[in-house]
């Protein structure tokens, strides 16, 4: 038998989606979406579960780890980081009832809408953050740039020529 030829390449990025609600979505987006995201940010190893879930289930995973009595559309957790080893181990879940609502009263597409929450909570698990209104522009430059190559352009409630307010997502 004969040696392998070159480096081998021991590092592996795995994203799994679950789909734990009715509706139909493009995963293959999905996961394409959030692995760019990763591998943009340096992290070329560890594991990403995206679950996509319903309102119900949603409000009580928030209840149960937030401590928050809502649904909201999405929540990321970290569940294992190191920059210099490029590792990254880390869960999504994003509602796709509330996709649905808030793309209706946009206009836009629900899964353009749950899309920007898979971009969003990837952004919070590679290290953005939007609590301060520098670091919110920032990240909503990323969502847009993100959801770009997608194909997707969103519209945002504060995308208005006077700033506007940010919308927490």
């Amino acid at each position: 038998m004969e040696a392998p030829q070159g480096p081998i390449e021991l590092n592996s990025l795995i994203i799994e989606v679950a789909n734990r609600q009715s509706r139909e979505f493009d995963e293959a987006r999905i996961v394409n979406t959030v692995r760019s995201i990763i591998e943009d940010h340096r992290f070329t190893q560890g594991e990403v579960s995206v679950a996509i879930v319903d309102d119900p289930e949603m409000r009580q995973l928030n209840r149960q780890y937030l401590d928050h009595d809502y649904e909201t559309d999405v929540l990321s957790f970290v569940m294992d980081a190191d920059d210099e080893a490029g590792l990254l181990n880390g869960q999504l879940i994003l509602s796709f009832d509330t996709a649905v609502r808030e793309a209706d009263e946009l206009g836009i597409e629900p899964f353009d809408e749950l899309l920007l929450y898979a971009v969003h909570g990837t952004l919070h698990l590679v290290g953005y953050r939007d609590k301060e209104p520098a670091a919110a522009a920032e990240m909503r430059s990323a969502e847009k740039e993100y959801l770009a190559a997608a194909g997707v352009e969103h519209v945002w409630p504060d995308d208005e020529e006077d700033g506007g307010q940010e919308v927490a997502v």
